[in-house]
């Protein structure tokens, strides 16, 4: 890629999310593959990286997912707004809104710095209130990528007491971690990390926007493209892989963010069953069922899976079973690696270290 697009993918970036595939993996599919008019559906989008590839290569797509986080972290990545149209949001935010709802728990008071924390609950009820313009909706998603993360040397970057970037850390954990070491939350210009973020991530983005809905795509609705007359031509998505549905607990407080409680929230409501083998295939193979019948005669589907350890199961010949009588038909299963070699979904779920999976690209063609 040229340095312009190297400058667009940074906004790929601006929050982090576990279920993340390298954008190289979609965006080499659709560049080196699709037409100019082509339709992409991604019906388990986790935080956009197929949307925004096909937003880099200037096409339209449609991405559903079942977590309100991760919709509202693709939505970021597909709208246009200048840096100049987020700070203003944010500073009247900051200046006529008020917080009714401060979280007051011993977690919170050691979180956030008070001055800090009120500053983020006017934001968020503000955008809770009306986030509908592609200013609010950039300015959640660089609210979101900074609420929690690791302080920084120089200037602050995160807004939170010491903790990890990409889940956010249990209450009774964290208290233990910053008691110990005797960490406080520190004050910070809220504003100034907003600015500095916007121009990284906001300073150039692409015309197409694309689509994000909120749904659960084991219903057909959910899959609709926004024209009835549309349809989709290429399906590229990474569906949870067995055994992972904690979600929104790891989620939680970019949960709490986007209107969930301030408490960890572990129910998987919206979500795949992973109670068995076969459930898991035969929800997945409804998704498939669904995603074909809003897919072109020609559509063209890639789907990358893989396992986790403490699952004693062959994911081939899992992702193949869901396949079977879906719509589809399997015509190449490539290695993708490990998740050594990659930014893939096994190696940012877990917590230690383990003997990693190997992962597949499975390609399927509409019958």
């Amino acid at each position: 890629m040229g340095k312009l697009n190297e400058k667009l993918t940074l906004l790929n970036g601006i929050c982090p999310y576990f279920t993340m595939f390298p954008l190289d993996f979609p965006l080499n599919i659709l560049k080196r593959r699709a037409r100019k008019t082509d339709l992409v559906l991604d019906p388990f989008c986790g935080r956009g990286t197929t949307n925004f590839a096909a937003r880099l290569v200037g096409l339209n797509s449609l991405g559903v997912d079942s977590s309100p986080v991760a919709a509202a972290i693709t939505a970021s990545k597909l709208v246009t707004a200048t840096v100049d149209d987020i700070l203003r949001e944010a500073q009247l935010i900051l200046t006529e809104y008020r917080a009714n709802q401060i979280p007051t728990s011993e977690f919170w008071q050691w979180a956030y710095h008070p001055t800090v924390l009120d500053s983020l609950c006017r934001i968020r009820e503000a955008l809770l209130e009306d986030c509908s313009t592609a200013p609010r909706i950039a300015l959640r998603g660089i609210v979101m990528g900074a609420l929690h993360g690791p302080k920084q040397k120089t200037f602050p970057s995160y807004f939170s007491n010491q903790c990890p970037r990409t889940y956010a850390p249990k209450p009774a954990y964290a208290l233990r971690y910053w008691l110990d070491r005797e960490l406080l939350p520190e004050p910070m210009d809220v504003l100034a990390v907003i600015e500095r973020r916007a121009k990284r991530y906001y300073g150039m983005t692409p015309v197409i926007n694309g689509s994000v809905r909120l749904g659960d795509s084991r219903n057909e609705i959910s899959l609709q493209p926004d024209h009835p007359e549309n349809r989709f031509n290429w399906v590229i998505t990474s569906p949870p892989y067995y055994g992972m549905r904690t979600y929104i607990p790891d989620q939680w407080l970019r949960n709490w963010f986007v209107g969930g409680s301030d408490t960890v929230n572990y129910t998987n409501q919206g979500q795949v069953v992973h109670a068995s083998p076969k459930e898991f295939s035969d929800d997945l193979q409804q998704v498939w069922r669904n995603a074909a019948r809003v897919c072109a005669d020609d559509a063209k589907m890639v789907i990358r899976f893989g396992g986790i350890t403490d699952r004693l199961v062959d994911p081939p010949v899992l992702i193949k079973s869901s396949l079977n009588e879906s719509g589809w038909r399997i015509h190449a299963i490539r290695n993708a690696g490990t998740a050594l070699e990659g930014k893939r979904q096994a190696d940012s779920f877990l917590r230690k270290k383990t003997k990693p999976i190997i992962e597949y690209d499975v390609w399927a063609t509409k019958q």
